[in-house]
Formats: C-alpha cells, sequence, structure tokens
C-alpha cells in the first residue's frame, strides 16, 4: 500500500525527473508492485512518459506490465518505443497476448514489429502467425502455445524439470503436464499436484489422466468459455484435425471472453452496437455511428404505431377516452416483454435454454402473462373507474387489453430471442427497444379489437361498424 501511494505520487515532470537521476531507484519501486497496479497507474500517464518509464524497464518486467494495458494504451506507448522495444515486450508475452498486442496496433507499426519479431525471436514470430490463420472469435485464436509436455517415457522427475524451464521463460500458470507421443498426438495429463505428490522415478504414463474435453481450433471462444465453466476446467487442450496438440487454453483467457461477451450483450440489450473501447476511449463519431443506426430503425419501427392509431382513429375517437390509455397499456407490454426477452436471451447465453425448449418457454410465458396481466388489469379498472365519467364496460375493456398485450409481450418477447438464435443471429440483437416497439404496434391492435367485442353497442351508437 506504501508502495503504491508512492508511485501515485510520481506523475509528470516528477516522474521524468526521478526517471533521469535514478532509474534503478524506479525499478526498484516497481518490484513492490503488482503488474496490474501499474497499468492501472500508467493508463493515467501521458503516452510519452508512459513510454519513458517502460523503457527503463528490462523487457522481462515491462512485458507483464504492458500486456494489462488496454489496446488503446498499447498503441499509444508502442508508437513512442519503436519497434525494436516493443518487440523485445512481445518477445516475453505469453503467445495468445503477443498475438492480441500486435493486433491491437496500427497494421504498420504491427508489420514493423512482426518483422522485426522475426529477427530477434524467430520462434515467436511463428507462435503469431500459426495463431493469426485461425478467425479471431475461435478457439485457435485464444489459445497459447506455452504448455508443457513429456514424452511417454518420462520420470515423474523429467515433468518437474520441464516444468521449471518453462516457468522461467513464461509466466503462464501451470495445471498439468501434458504427455505426447512422437507424432503430438496427446496421450494424457498429469496434474502438477500429482507430481508433488509422486516418487521422482516413477513414469509418467502409470499415473496419467485420459483427457475428456478437448475443442477443435475452429470452435467458438465463446462454447469453449462455456465448457470450461461447465466442468470446470483451469485448462483445455486444442486439438487439430488429425488429433494433433496445438496447444491450450487457460481459463484467464476465458474470463476475458466471458467479459467480452456479457459487455457486448448488454449493449446490444439497450440497442447499441458493441463498443470496440471504452466508455471514454471511444471517439464521439464512433458513438453517432453505433447508437444513431438502432436509434433511427426504433424510430421507423414506431411509424407503425402512429400508423395503427391513424388506422383505427374512428374507434380510438368514438370510445370517449379511449386514447388518454393508450400509452398506459402499451407501456405494459412493452415492460413485459423486456423482462422475458432479458431472462431467455441470459438463459440461452449460459446454457439453461435451448432451443429445442421454445414450447416450453413458450407456454410458460403465456401463463406467467395470464398471471401478471391479470393482476395488473385489476390495477387498470380501478384506475378506470376513479374517473366518475367512465362506465364499467370501458373499465372491463382496458382490464382484458392489459391481459392480453402482457401475454403478447411476454411471448413475443420470450420466441423472438430465439428465432435470432435459430437464424444464427445473436439474440441479444433483439434488444429491448426493438421488442418494445413490436409490442407497440401489438397492443393497440389488441386493445381496439377487445374494445370492438366489448363496447360493440356504444361503437353501433356512434355508428361505427
Amino acid at each position: 500500500m506504501v508502495a503504491a501511494m508512492r508511485l501515485a505520487t510520481l506523475v509528470g515532470p516528477e516522474l521524468k525527473q526521478l526517471l533521469r537521476e535514478d532509474p534503478e531507484s524506479v525499478r526498484d519501486l516497481l518490484d513492490e508492485i503488482h503488474p496490474e497496479d501499474v497499468a492501472d497507474f500508467l493508463s493515467e500517464l501521458e503516452p510519452e512518459d508512459a513510454a519513458l518509464l517502460m523503457r527503463e524497464l528490462p523487457a522481462e518486467d515491462a512485458a507483464p506490465i504492458f500486456e494489462r494495458l488496454g489496446e488503446v494504451e498499447q498503441e499509444e506507448i508502442a508508437e513512442q518505443l519503436g519497434a525494436e522495444k516493443v518487440a523485445a515486450l512481445a518477445s516475453e508475452m505469453e503467445a495468445d497476448d503477443r498475438v492480441d498486442f500486435i493486433e491491437a496496433l496500427s497494421d504498420e507499426l504491427g508489420e514493423q514489429v512482426l518483422e522485426t519479431l522475426s529477427r530477434v525471436d524467430p520462434e515467436a514470430a511463428e507462435e503469431v502467425r500459426e495463431i493469426q490463420k485461425y478467425p479471431e472469435k475461435s478457439a485457435g485464436h485464444l489459445m497459447t502455445t506455452g504448455y508443457v509436455s513429456v514424452a511417454p517415457t518420462a520420470t515423474v522427475a523429467d515433468a518437474i524439470h520441464a516444468i521449471r524451464v518453462h516457468t522461467e521463460d513464461a509466466n503462464e500458470t501451470v495445471y498439468a503436464v501434458y504427455v505426447l507421443d512422437s507424432a503430438e498426438k496427446l496421450q494424457g495429463l498429469v496434474p502438477v499436484t500429482e507430481l508433488l505428490l509422486a516418487e521422482r522415478t516413477t513414469p509418467v504414463a502409470s499415473i496419467k489422466l485420459d483427457v475428456d474435453r478437448t475443442v477443435h481450433p475452429l470452435e467458438d471462444q465463446e462454447d469453449v468459455a462455456k465448457l470450461m465453466s461447465k466442468y470446470d476446467l483451469n485448462a483445455v487442450p486444442v486439438l487439430g484435425d488429425e488429433g494433433e496438440f496445438l496447444g491450450i487454453i487457460t481459463i484467464d483467457d476465458v474470463i476475458d471472453v466471458l467479459t467480452e461477451e456479457q459487455n457486448e450483450d448488454v449493449q446490444r440489450l439497450g440497442a447499441v452496437e458493441p463498443l470496440d473501447l471504452p466508455y471514454f476511449q471511444t471517439s464521439f463519431v464512433e458513438f453517432i455511428r453505433k447508437r444513431g443506426f438502432w436509434l433511427a430503425a426504433l424510430f421507423i419501427g414506431e411509424f407503425f404505431t402512429q400508423t395503427a392509431l391513424r388506422h383505427y382513429e374512428e374507434i380510438t375517437e368514438a370510445v370517449r377516452g379511449m386514447l388518454y390509455y393508450v400509452p398506459l397499456l402499451i407501456s405494459a407490454g412493452g415492460n413485459s416483454g423486456s423482462q422475458s426477452s432479458t431472462l431467455v436471451i441470459r438463459g440461452l447465453a449460459v446454457g439453461e435454454i435451448s432451443l429445442s425448449d421454445w414450447w416450453r418457454v413458450l407456454a410458460r410465458e403465456a401463463v406467467m402473462g395470464v398471471v401478471l396481466g391479470a393482476g395488473i388489469g385489476l390495477l387498470a379498472v380501478g384506475r378506470v373507474l376513479m374517473y366518475p365519467d367512465q362506465d364499467l364496460r370501458f373499465a372491463i375493456t382496458v382490464g382484458i387489453s392489459v391481459v392480453g398485450i402482457v401475454v403478447t409481450g411476454c411471448t413475443v418477447g420470450a420466441m423472438l430471442p430465439m428465432i435470432m438464435r435459430r437464424i444464427g443471429a445473436d439474440p441479444a440483437t433483439s434488444s429491448t427497444p426493438f421488442i418494445a416497439s413490436l409490442v407497440d404496434v401489438l397492443g393497440i391492435i389488441v386493445f381496439v379489437q377487445v374494445a370492438r367485442v366489448v363496447m360493440a353497442e356504444a361503437l353501433a351508437a356512434a355508428g361505427v361498424h
């Protein structure tokens, strides 16, 4: 805590002066602080000042800090550091983090860094190219080649030695040692805890475990995250078409995927195209582009509400006070639809609901719509009867309409995300504002049709058929 407070005071000119006068003291200070906290501090500095600090640190110390920065900060600082220093930093990163970092840079700088990396660390550059050949949202793009493996003939002592060699060159946590044959086929794995408990002369083949869960490199990263979450896996192997061992995906990368997917879903639920950058790092023009389209689409969707009202203008004018209750009724439908869509979208995302459950979801939401609508309908009847100039028939019309509209909202809100999933689209695309707009139109139709039946005599008297 004391070190963090001291670091927080090193801003602007003070930091530059200390770096010039005594760079060693800055390095010693950073040794006392977690890389994540240092990254938070660097993100508050100007890129020039942050680059000055990163330049003074050895690459093996700077890399854990640098890979924790956001993409914008990484690119800004990298521009200041130059390709040589950035390549040195990238060489110290894990393969998957290295790929993410290079892809976050501008195309020109990224090519320069990869070209420089090919000279200083050809193996690291080859790992980048190997991972980049897979789609961005795939398991192959998410995996790391930083794993520990031994031959089936190895002993426990050999496996422990392999772990030591690996941890000298990598920061990735080792959960297990993978047993691979001469053709790079996976024969099993040995958890680190088993190695610690076994005799050093014990062959790993005698204590290895079978691997039940593996993924293909082209598998969607969200499916990988669900698999690891479901089976509480710290790491999962990635196998190619021929069963060859390509790499592993670790739990820290999966947490990043889940966070990213959750952020995207939340933004889509609010009818916003997912942002690529944090809120304050997103430009004003980008906000207009990502929000404006959906706002315009929703506004155009509301044209149908206005069209429905005009189409039934004769009826709404014949029934005194009917228009006053339109906003109240359609809001009930929109709110119920938003609730149902949120529950179903979340259920689809975490695997609680599958497409084959559509009829169960439909029946469940319809029943809930009737019960919820009946409760709200009683409130609506009471509200209408508060006015002495409104008769019982109109109150009944409003009450029945509420039930019908809430049922409509619940069923439409539940089914639309499932339809989106069925056609291959993201269910979150059926955002709550979009569902509300759709239910608005349907709510007006329900209200008018109920009025036609319940208030038939009043409408006939007014000459409406």
